[in-house]
Parts: C-alpha cells; sequence; structure tokens
C-alpha cells in the first residue's frame, strides 16, 4: 500500500453532491461520492486540502465554491505560512484552499496542484506506526503532524492530532459518529482512529 488512489466522501443527497464537486473542484478520479446514512455528529475528524501554486489561484477555486454552495468557515487571509481559507461543503465535509507560496507568478487559475487529506489521530505517533508497518514511508514529522512520502500518488495522506486538526480547520473538535469517508488505497482495512480504507 503506497498510494491513495480516491477519496469517497458518503452523502445522502449524492446528485447534489456530485454537482457541488464538479462545479467547485473537478477532481475527476481522486474523488467520488457514495450514498451514506450512517449518522454523525460535529468534527468528522478529517479534512482536505486543496494546494495551488500562487496567492491568486485561492481565492479563485475558494470563491468558486462559494459560489457553488459551500460554507465558509475561516475566510482566506494570508499568513506567514501562505495564504489560504477553509470552507464546508454542503455535505458537511470540511476543505482548505491553500498555497505556501508568497508571491503570484503566472495569470490566475482555478488549477489545483494537489490534494491532501488529513486525518485527525487521537494518539500521533501510535498511528504513525501503524501506517509506517503497512509500507507508507514517512516524508514530515513534526510531533503533532505527520506526512508520508506516497510518490505518484494521485493523493497525499498526512496525520494531525485532533485538537490541532480542528484548529487549523475552524472547527470544534468536538464530534461522533461515522467519519463518512472511504480512502481508496491497495487494500482494505481500518486505520487505529476507524477510517476505513477499500480496495
Amino acid at each position: 500500500m503506497t498510494t491513495i488512489r480516491s477519496i469517497t466522501i458518503e452523502a445522502t443527497d449524492t446528485a447534489s453532491a456530485e454537482q457541488f464537486y464538479s462545479t467547485a473542484f473537478a477532481l475527476g478520479d481522486r474523488l467520488r461520492v457514495a450514498v451514506g446514512e450512517a449518522p454523525t455528529d460535529g468534527f468528522r475528524g478529517f479534512s482536505l486540502s486543496l494546494i495551488v501554486s500562487q496567492p491568486a489561484n485561492v481565492p479563485a477555486v475558494f470563491d468558486a465554491a462559494v459560489a457553488a454552495g459551500a460554507e465558509v468557515i475561516k475566510p482566506v487571509t494570508k499568513t506567514m505560512w501562505g495564504t489560504g481559507g477553509t470552507l464546508r461543503a454542503p455535505d458537511g465535509t470540511v476543505w482548505k484552499i491553500a498555497t505556501s507560496a508568497k508571491k503570484d507568478a503566472e495569470p490566475v487559475s482555478g488549477t489545483i496542484d494537489s490534494v491532501v487529506l488529513l486525518l485527525a489521530t487521537n494518539d500521533v505517533s501510535a498511528t504513525k506506526k501503524f501506517y509506517a508497518d503497512r509500507g507508507l514511508a514517512v516524508g514530515k514529522s513534526f510531533g503533532k503532524y505527520v506526512e508520508f512520502d506516497l510518490p505518484g500518488s494521485p493523493v497525499t495522506l498526512g496525520l494531525y492530532s485532533r485538537k490541532a486538526l480542528a484548529k487549523d480547520a475552524g472547527v470544534d473538535p468536538e464530534g461522533s459518529g461515522s467519519h463518512r469517508i472511504l480512502i481508496g488505497g491497495g487494500e482494505a482495512f481500518t486505520d487505529p482512529d476507524g477510517f476505513a480504507w477499500v480496495a
């Protein structure tokens, strides 16, 4: 298991979710939608980040998502780390649009360079070891944050402590019930925090 081929978001209204995602992000095969009726309450324990190449592209993608029906959680702002903003899709999924680039170098575009799945974990070290034991090489590791090195993977995987991820997303860390996400990889299993991988 060295790649994430796709992410499947579970939604009660799949037609509306598919319409939103095709209009807002156009991620192709990297994102799928399936029927999900399992109850969930509050923070689902993950967020998806869309990384773009320059600051001007952040509001281009962000505003398109808002126009398609997303709710603003944190408006687009510049920080010492770059430019970014967070929103909630109509199905409840939390998305962050961001870049670490400081200056624009090309015409404004809605092109998304990469997709990062950030999973909230109760024990970063234990979950990091779980994935490392399954063959994922650790690329970056900074205490409460881990990013795996998945060369050529359509989706990058990262781990964050639950409180840190919720703070980054701008949401309350409390939540229970289904994550309402399926991770498409090479084999089926469930990780220590209840995230389901499907073959």
